[in-house]
């Protein structure tokens, strides 16, 4: 785990005729980008399977990969929805079509759940905030959470739905690290389920600061009308872990030893 404080996140949001304004805290750290409610009892996903009790490493991995896919591929599904209604916004502008009321607050809501400040509605600010509206391999993000979350037999990822190790930092929001440094006041975020933790694990890649090499890479890879996979995504998630360099080469090995599984 990382040293680092993560601030809480601030926001406001104002519409202006027909632009936004968003103001967001930066984020100096790495792990996660909003703190989670607190639960009040463990809320382990009552479908989980019991991974700890898997003891043939080849099944382990191919019971992991089946249950967390679905939930994966369904979240970038949401993720791919919105997208889909920002071009379908930047298309508007571009066409100089006044945008109805309801599609005026529904990009403020995108816009406020991904960071995004913008000081007028434009056909570059759309493109900045589609940016960070997009999907993530699903290789990527099942190979990091086989990594964060010990194929899922980690006591985060069992007590607490959490697969990808992230941080929150109000008090109660979730689990407390046994070997947490002294004047250290980070929790390991609970979720109230696995879906929450893979929508929050992609709205932090998709925002955090730390993430910005990753997005550029991404809509690089968007512009030149090349797919964009797992290999080229991962060596821009250095700043995930304080092993660094050590942990992209770490998650670039899963990948491959893992490839006929993905």
């Amino acid at each position: 785990m990382k040293s680092g404080r993560i601030k809480k996140v601030t926001l406001g949001l104002a519409a202006v005729g027909f632009g936004l304004i968003i103001i967001a805290s930066q984020f100096p750290s790495q792990k996660l980008s909003i703190d989670t409610l607190p639960l009040t009892k463990n809320e382990r996903s009552s479908d989980a399977p019991d991974f700890a009790s898997i003891n043939d490493i080849a099944a382990k991995k191919v019971t992991f990969f089946d249950y967390l896919r679905p939930k994966v591929e369904q979240q970038n599904r949401v993720v791919a929805r919105e997208r889909e209604f920002l071009l379908s916004i930047k298309q508007s502008v571009k066409d100089q079509r006044a945008l109805t009321e309801l599609e005026r607050e529904q990009l403020t809501t995108i816009a406020h759940n991904y960071r995004f400040e913008a000081r007028k509605l434009d056909e570059e600010s759309i493109k900045g905030l589609l940016e960070r509206v997009d999907v993530l391999p699903t290789e990527m993000v099942l190979v990091q959470a086989a990594n964060e979350s010990g194929w899922g037999s980690s006591r985060f990822a069992v007590e607490g739905n959490n697969y990808f190790g992230q941080w929150c930092f109000s008090k109660g929001c979730g689990l407390v690290p046994n070997a947490r440094s002294s004047g250290l006041n980070h929790e390991v975020a609970r979720f109230k389920d696995v879906d929450a933790s893979v929508a929050s694990y992609l709205n932090n890649v998709n925002t955090n600061p730390a993430y910005q090499e990753l997005r550029k890479v991404r809509s690089w890879l968007r512009a030149a009308e090349q797919p964009v996979e797992a290999k080229d995504l991962i060596p821009s998630l250095t700043a995930y872990s304080e092993r660094k360099q050590d942990y992209v080469d770490e998650l670039l090995d899963m990948l491959v030893h893992n490839r006929r599984l993905l």
